[in-house]
C-alpha cells in the first residue's frame, strides 16, 4: 500500500544540524536487546519463529563473546584525525585490517552455540567453521563485508556474520563517538562505512521526529535528513509503502530517482523496536517492494538471497 509521496522538504522538518548530534555508537547491551526483541516475535506466532529463535540464541553468544573481548589493536589519533579531514570511515569494512581476534569470537560463538537444542544441518555446519581454514574464513569475511552474500553459503552466513558484527561493536564502542567523522557520502555509516539496513525515527527525546540511519555491522546510529534517498541524496520522488491492517510502525521509503527503499521503523509507534530483528520480522514489505520493482541497497547480514531461512 502506498501512502503517500513527499509534500514537504528536509529542512521543513528539522532543527539546523548543528543542533542534532550526529552519531549513535550501539551499546554494549545490543544484542543482549536484540535477543529479547528476537524472542518477543518468536513468543507471538511469527511465521519465521523458529529462525529468530535461533538468531536469539545466536545473539546471546555475540552478547558473550562481546564481553570477552580485550587489548585489539585501534587506530591511533593520527589515523583519526586523517579520517575525520578526508570525510572517510574510520574502521572502513573493505580496508581496516582485521585482526585474528575476530576469528577467535567466531570459535567462542560457535562453542557456545554447541550446547544448544540446533537441527542437525546447523551442528554441521558449526563443526565444519570449527575446522575450516583461516585463508578461507577470511575470504568469506571479504565477500560479507562487501555485500556479496549471494556467494557465501546461507548456512555459514548467520555465524561468520555474528562474529564480524561482534568485533565491530567492540572497536566502535572501545573508540567512543569523537574519534569518528562525517563520511563524504551521508548514506554511509561513518564508522564502517556500509550501507544502512534502515532508518529509524524516535518519538521521544532529543532525537524526536529525527531520522537515524542504522549500520548492520556495528549497528551505529547517524543522522540523516528525512524525506531523502540515503543512497543517490534524492529528494524527488520519495513515497512511502506499509503493509494493509499494519500499525504504521515501519514503512518503507522508496526513491523513484535509483529505483531503491530503505525501511523506516517509526518508535513512537512501538518504542521496543530493534532494527535487525524488526526487518527480519518484516519480510511481507520486502516482498511488496519486490513486487513493486525497487531494489533494497542496505543488507540485513541475517537475511541470505538465495536461502533466506536455512534451518
Amino acid at each position: 500500500m502506498n501512502t503517500g509521496a513527499r509534500i514537504v522538504k528536509p529542512g521543513q522538518i528539522e532543527p539546523p544540524a548543528e543542533r542534532i548530534r550526529f552519531l549513535f555508537l550501539a551499546g554494549r547491551d545490543i544484542f543482549a536487546r536484540r535477543a529479547g526483541r528476537l524472542r518477543f516475535f518468536r513468543s507471538n506466532g511469527h511465521f519465521l519463529g523458529d529462525y529468530l529463535a535461533f538468531l536469539a540464541l545466536l545473539a546471546d553468544a555475540q552478547q558473550k563473546v562481546l564481553d570477552l573481548f580485550s587489548g585489539l589493536p585501534l587506530p591511533d589519533s593520527r589515523e583519526q584525525a586523517r579520517c575525520r579531514e578526508q570525510g572517510a570511515p574510520l574502521l572502513g569494512c573493505r580496508s581496516w585490517p582485521r585482526n585474528q581476534a575476530w576469528r577467535r569470537g567466531l570459535k567462542t560463538i560457535l562453542e557456545q552455540m554447541g550446547g544448544a537444542d540446533l537441527p542437525a544441518a546447523a551442528i554441521k555446519t558449526m563443526d565444519g567453521l570449527l575446522d575450516m581454514g583461516e585463508t578461507v574464513l577470511e575470504e568469506m569475511a571479504d565477500k560479507i563485508l562487501a555485500g556479496e552474500l549471494a556467494d557465501v553459503s546461507p548456512r555459514e552466513l548467520p555465524f561468520v556474520a555474528a562474529a564480524l558484527q561482534a568485533y565491530w561493536v567492540h572497536m566502535a564502542s572501545s573508540l567512543g563517538e569523537d574519534a569518528f567523522g562525517r563520511p563524504e557520502q551521508g548514506g554511509l555509516c561513518p564508522v564502517c562505512g556500509s550501507y544502512p539496513s534502515a532508518g529509524i525515527v524516535s518519538g521521544t527525546g532529543a532525537r524526536q521526529g529525527l531520522r537515524y540511519l542504522s549500520c548492520p555491522l556495528c549497528a551505529s546510529e547517524w543522522h540523516m535528513v528525512r524525506i531523502k534517498c540515503s543512497i543517490c541524496e534524492s529528494t524527488d520522488g520519495i513515497s512511502y509503502y506499509a503493509l494493509e491492517g499494519s500499525n504504521g510502525a515501519v514503512k518503507t521509503e522508496s526513491c523513484g530517482t535509483c529505483n531503491s527503499y530503505l525501511k523506516m521503523l517509526y518508535l513512537e509507534k512501538d518504542p521496543q523496536m530493534e532494527t535487525m530483528a524488526d526487518d527480519l520480522a518484516t519480510l511481507a514489505l520486502d516482498m511488496l517492494m519486490d513486487k513493486e520493482g525497487m531494489a533494497r541497497r542496505g543488507p540485513n547480514l541475517f537475511f541470505h538471497p538465495g536461502l533466506p531461512f536455512p534451518l
